[in-house]
């Protein structure tokens, strides 16, 4: 039956090309961060992964052709309640909120991806 679906709809399924260096080059630029500010860049990290990796997602058809891609537009401005929020509850709790706060991350930067077809 998941067969005859597959044929019928426009997308295929996802290919990530977030690849080795992407990596790399995140990892360096989120520690710097993490020195310069003394750790709170830690709190929005999840939020910039999420959106790199969503942002390097490309949406196949059912034959293997990229036929969009992902386009997550999440900024830091439209979230920092969120942000000052779970960073209190984070502070507060110390540390068990970190838990949910994950969950939590990656909903708003979903909520915040839109598929732009080619």
């Amino acid at each position: 039956m998941m067969g005859d679906l597959a044929g019928t709809t426009r997308i295929g399924r996802l290919r990530c090309n977030f690849g080795t260096v992407d990596a790399i080059g995140g990892a360096i630029l989120w520690i710097v961060l993490t020195i310069v500010t003394l750790g709170i860049a830690l709190v929005f990290f999840p939020y910039f992964l999420n959106r790199a990796v969503l942002n390097k997602t490309e949406l196949l058809n059912a034959q293997g052709q990229p036929v969009g891609r992902l386009n997550c537009q999440f900024g830091v401005g439209s979230s920092i309640g969120h942000v000052i929020i779970w960073l209190l509850l984070i502070i507060v709790t110390l540390g068990l909120a970190s838990i949910l706060y994950a969950y939590r991350v990656l909903r708003v930067v979903l909520n915040e991806t839109y598929i732009e077809y080619y």
